[in-house]
């Protein structure tokens, strides 16, 4: 019984370093492109050694990924709440909903990201989790009989992309019913014919 409960221990221990690496490498993104940062940079920041770093990942980079896979986890997770709506129109205004108020609800973590770092190669959050749920929609049938698979993929994915960059962007400028209301008329209501 004991065993069990030091293995918990240990888990929750490396759960605990590896949230506190995450929160201080988006904490650099937030003021530096993360090319820049170094791991000394997020160890200072975390306030533990090298050593411990290492002792969870190789590098920098293997953090970065770690950490996009959590947050492309949880936003998966989110657009999976959408997965019975037929209507295409009906889906892809519902699809801006819920990942407006992911981003919102982890908005400083987004602009860390998207905005801060827009040209690394933490691009790919979004990209490699939207472009799955958009293509999963689509391969069930429910999409355009005039227009090829793989047009309408990539035309909504970066709409859809580019409208979350420019609600991060410029805070205020719209506010995010705005935006789906927008979203409303851009779409158009004989998608599925």
């Amino acid at each position: 019984m004991k065993e069990n409960f030091d293995e918990e221990k240990v888990d929750l221990r490396i759960l605990k370093t590896r949230n506190v690496l995450y929160h201080s490498l988006e904490e650099l993104m937030k003021n530096k492109a993360f090319e820049e940062i170094k791991v000394s940079d997020i160890c200072n920041k975390a306030l533990i050694n090298r050593s411990t770093f290492y002792a969870h990942y190789s590098d920098k980079y293997e953090l970065l990924a770690e950490y996009i896979n959590s947050l492309k986890d949880a936003l998966r997770l989110e657009l999976e709440k959408n997965s019975n709506i037929k209507n295409s129109r009906e889906y892809y205004i519902e699809m801006i909903k819920l990942l407006l108020n992911h981003i919102e609800e982890k908005k400083d973590t987004y602009i860390a990201i998207m905005i801060n770092n827009k040209n690394s190669i933490t691009m790919d959050i979004l990209y490699d989790v939207i472009n799955k749920t958009i293509f999963d929609q689509m391969k069930d049938g429910k999409t355009s009989k005039k227009i090829p698979m793989d047009i309408i993929l990539k035309f909504y994915l970066g709409g859809v992309l580019n409208v979350c960059i420019e609600w991060l962007k410029y805070n205020n400028k719209h506010s995010k019913q705005e935006i789906i209301d927008y979203i409303d008329l851009l779409v158009p209501k004989d998608f599925d014919k």
